[in-house]
């Protein structure tokens, strides 16, 4: 998102492309990802969190490497959805991740993570683009789409490191590997089997013949009291997110500097920044 709001720039000199153009290049990302985020829910499911977000780094990897070496606009929209989808997959898997793994203490913080270092991740988009924007028209926004493959490329690493989620581990019935993993993010083994005790109750639930699977729209519709007003507060504060119009400012800020006067590239990315 961050790089995109700079590159476009450069994008449009170089291939010759028209602000129609443009504008669907920017704004598929979002339809795109959520295809992505629906799917990835039952992808989840079957193959682990853990190897859900490996499958989103990798689709995205391969959107960013297309755009990177992208010949014309048509290849570089292939990329773009590629990296829609990716994106798709890591949002809604990354929270569901932590949200399972962390101990009791720190979920809510650690959880409000991915929100804080998308933002993060889009400031350093900006600044990689003002530190590349003095590279000629051709090779600029290659350079600045490329950097953006870096950070999935440190969740490839990190994939090494960190284990699946317990919660998974016992839907698929392998208690003691969960067990194993709570262990490692609570060092109270009190609260470990408390914990587990939970997850299997919870699984036992939704396995057995009393649970009435609903779709979907079902349970979005008519929710139980219990979560109907968490639902409201969750969907209204993503709604107000949205209607406030920043995806706009996010990617728009090089060209409404640009409106505004200032004609430097370079200054019109400084000046992104402090957005």
């Amino acid at each position: 998102v961050g790089v995109m709001s700079g590159a476009v720039i450069f994008i449009k000199e170089d291939l010759k492309i028209t602000e129609v153009q443009v504008e669907f290049l920017i704004g598929i990302l979002s339809i795109v990802s959520l295809l992505g985020s629906l799917g990835g829910g039952r992808t989840s499911d079957i193959i682990g969190r853990k190897w859900t977000m490996a499958l989103a780094a990798v689709i995205f990897q391969m959107g960013g490497i297309t755009m990177t070496f992208a010949p014309s606009y048509r290849v570089l929209m292939i990329g773009r959805l590629l990296a829609g989808i990716g994106i798709g997959f890591g949002v809604m898997i990354s929270p569901i991740y932590i949200a399972e793994i962390s101990p009791n203490l720190t979920r809510g913080s650690l959880t409000a993570f991915p929100e804080i270092f998308i933002n993060v991740g889009i400031m350093l988009g900006y600044v990689s683009n003002y530190a590349f924007s003095g590279l000629s028209v051709h090779i600029s926004w290659r350079v600045m789409l490329a950097v953006g493959i870096l950070p999935s490329v440190f969740i490839g690493f990190a994939l090494f490191i960190i284990p699946e989620s317990p919660r998974w581990l016992v839907m698929q019935n392998r208690i003691e590997e969960a067990r194993s993993v709570l262990l490692k993010t609570n060092e109270d083994e009190k609260e470990v089997e408390e914990r587990l005790a939970e997850i299997q109750q919870a699984a036992s639930f939704a396995n057995s013949d009393k649970y009435e699977n609903k779709p979907v729209w079902r349970e979005l519709l008519f929710p139980p009291p219990a979560l109907r007003w968490m639902l409201i507060t969750g969907l209204g504060i993503q709604c107000f997110q949205q209607i406030s119009g920043i995806d706009a400012t996010v990617y728009y800020s090089p060209e409404i500097f640009e409106a505004a006067g200032i004609e430097d590239k370079s200054k019109v990315l400084a000046a992104t920044v402090a957005v």
